[in-house]
C-alpha cells in the first residue's frame, strides 16, 4: 500500500508522489514570537514532526523548513509595553519555543528562518507582483489586488462574492484599510507609523504583510514549489489562501503539491482563548501549574495525548483525558523498558523487528497518518510483552519463542520511535538505592496487612514515578525491577 494524505487543496486522499523520487521538501508556519507556546502550538508541531520522522522512516530524505514570525503587531505591542527593541522579544520567546518543544521530542528543523532576515527577498516579491499587475500602492502601503488572481479562494473553497458580503458588513469607516480597491485585498507592505519598527524600501520605511512572509521564505529556503506544507486549520484562510495567490501569481505553478493542516484544540469542549480563561501553555503543563491538574506532566504523555486523535480531528483537551494518556504511556514505557537479558534468552537471537507489526502500523499511518490506529497496535503490543515477560521471569513458562519475543521487543522500541515516542532518561534514576527501596517495599506490606491501602498506593505511586516498577507476587512476595 502507499502512502496518501488528504489534501485540503482537493478536498480529498491523495497517493503521495513527491517532486523528486527519494527527496521531500516540507514548509510549515511557526509561531509568532511574543509569547509562551501553547497547546494549541504543541498539537501542530507534534503531528508535523510525525509526518516527517514518518517519511523518513518510510527511506525519504526530508528537508523541513519552519519559520519564526519576528515582526508583527503583537510583537510590536509587547515591546512597547515591556520597552525593549522588537529583537530583544523575538529573541527570549524563540529560546522559550525551545525550551519548552524539545521536551516533547520534537525534532529541530533543517532551517529556522526568520522574517526579519528576508526584508530584501519580500521586496523582491512586491515589486514582481507590481510589475505582473498583482500589486497597488497607496499612501506607502501596497495591497494584492485579489480580483486578478482567477483562482483566489480555491483552498478554502470562498467566493469574492462571499468574501464581499461578509466584509461589507464589517466595514469600519475609521478603518484605515478603507482606502483599498476591493474589501477582500490584502496588505503585502504596510507604511510605518511614527512609534514602531520600521524597515526601509522601494515604498518608503516600513514593514511586510504577515502573508508575504511565508511566501518569501518558501522560495528562498525550499524553491517555487514544495511537496507539503502544513499548519494549523485556522491558516486556510486567509494566509495560505493568500500565500497561494501571492507565489503562483509569479511562477504559474502550484505552491505546495499537498495542503495539509491539523484540527483545533478545545478545552472541555470549548474553543482555547485567553479571553476565556482556558489558555495553557506547554510550560504550564511540564510544571505542574495547569490549575485543572495541578502537578508535572511526563512530556511523553502530552504527546501520547496528542497522537491518540486523528491530526485532522479537533482534539479536547480535559483532565481525564490527560489522566487516561499517563496511565498509557506508562504502559508503554513499561513495555519499552523490559531488560531481555534478566530472561537467559538463546544467544545470538535474530534482532529485525516482527514483520507483521511493522506491516500493521504501516497499513495504519499511510492511511493518511491514522496514529490512533496504528497506537492501539502499539498498546496491544505493549501489553502482549509485559505479559510474555511475567510469565517467564515469574513463573519460568511462556508463549512465545525467543526470536518472537524478540523481535516483538524491537518492533515496539522502533515504531514508537517513528511516533516519537521514547524514554527521556533522568541521571537523577540511575542512583537509587536498593535498600532504600526494599524500605519501601517493606513500609507498602505493612499499609496493606494494616488494610491502609491508600498509603499502600501512595508507596507504589511514588516508586513508579521514579521509574520502579513493582509487581506482587502469590503469597505476599513482591518483585521489583528499575525502567
Amino acid at each position: 500500500m502507499s502512502l496518501t494524505l488528504y489534501n485540503t487543496l482537493t478536498r480529498r486522499k491523495e497517493p503521495f508522489t513527491p517532486l523528486n523520487r527519494d527527496q521531500v521538501t516540507m514548509y510549515c508556519c511557526g509561531v509568532t514570537v511574543y509569547d509562551d507556546c501553547h497547546l494549541g502550538h504543541a498539537r501542530s508541531y507534534i503531528g508535523w514532526d510525525v509526518v516527517r520522522r514518518y517519511l523518513q522512516w518510510r527511506g525519504y530524505s526530508v528537508r523541513y523548513v519552519q519559520n519564526f514570525t519576528d515582526i508583527d503587531d503583537k510583537i510590536l505591542n509587547r515591546a512597547k509595553a515591556e520597552k525593549l527593541a522588537m529583537k530583544d522579544v523575538a529573541d527570549r520567546y524563540i529560546a522559550a519555543y525551545f525550551r519548552d518543544i524539545r521536551p516533547l521530542n520534537i525534532l529541530d528543523a533543517d532551517e529556522y528562518p526568520r522574517v526579519t532576515e528576508h526584508i530584501p527577498e519580500i521586496h523582491q516579491l512586491i515589486q514582481a507582483l507590481e510589475t505582473k499587475g498583482y500589486a497597488y500602492a497607496i499612501e506607502g502601503d501596497i495591497y494584492y489586488d485579489v480580483r486578478q488572481f482567477a483562482d483566489y479562494g480555491k483552498l478554502s473553497g470562498r467566493s469574492l462574492n462571499q468574501m464581499q458580503a461578509g466584509a461589507s458588513r464589517r466595514v469600519d469607516p475609521n478603518d484605515p484599510e478603507r482606502k483599498k480597491r476591493y474589501p477582500a485585498d490584502f496588505a503585502l507592505w504596510k507604511a510605518a507609523k511614527s512609534d514602531e519598527s520600521a524597515w526601509d524600501s522601494p515604498w518608503g520605511k516600513g514593514r511586510p504583510g504577515w502573508h508575504i512572509e511565508c511566501s518569501a521564505m518558501i522560495r528562498a529556503r525550499l524553491g517555487g514549489t514544495i511537496d507539503i506544507h502544513g499548519g494549523g486549520g485556522d491558516l486556510i484562510f486567509p494566509h495560505h489562501e493568500n500565500e497561494i495567490a501571492q507565489s503562483e501569481a509569479l511562477t504559474d505553478q502550484p505552491l505546495a503539491r499537498y495542503w495539509l493542516h491539523n484540527g483545533m484544540v478545545t478545552v472541555n469542549g470549548e474553543k482555547m482563548s485567553k479571553s476565556l480563561g482556558n489558555f495553557t501553555t506547554i510550560r504550564d503543563l511540564l510544571d505542574g501549574k495547569w490549575l485543572e491538574y495541578p502537578h508535572p506532566i511526563d512530556p511523553m504523555a502530552i504527546r501520547l495525548f496528542v497522537l491518540q486523535a486523528h491530526y485532522r480531528k479537533p482534539l479536547d483537551f480535559t483532565p481525564n483525558a490527560i489522566e487516561a494518556a499517563e496511565k498509557g504511556w506508562q504502559t508503554l514505557k513499561e513495555a519499552l523498558s523490559l531488560d531481555l537479558q534478566l530472561l537467559n534468552l538463546s544467544p545470538q537471537i535474530l534482532s529485525q523487528p516482527d514483520s507483521a507489526s511493522v506491516e500493521q502500523f504501516q497499513t495504519a499511518l499511510d492511511d493518511d497518518l491514522n496514529t490512533a490506529t496504528a497506537l492501539a497496535m502499539l498498546f496491544e503490543l505493549a501489553k502482549l510483552l509485559k505479559r510474555e515477560f511475567y510469565l517467564r521471569y515469574y513463573c519460568e513458562s511462556h508463549k512465545l519463542s525467543d526470536i518472537q519475543l524478540v523481535q516483538r521487543s524491537q518492533a515496539l522500541i522502533q515504531l514508537a520511535q517513528v511516533l516519537g515516542l521514547e524514554i527521556q532518561q533522568s541521571p537523577a534514576k540511575f542512583a537509587i538505592d536498593a535498600d532504600w527501596i526494599e524500605a519501601r517495599l517493606q513500609q507498602r506490606q505493612q499499609a496493606r496487612q494494616a488494610r491502609q491501602y491508600a498509603e499502600s498506593d501512595r508507596i507504589r505511586d511514588e516508586l513508579q514515578s521514579m521509574g520502579i516498577t513493582i509487581i506482587d507476587q502469590p503469597g505476599g512476595l513482591t518483585r521489583w525491577h528499575q525502567t
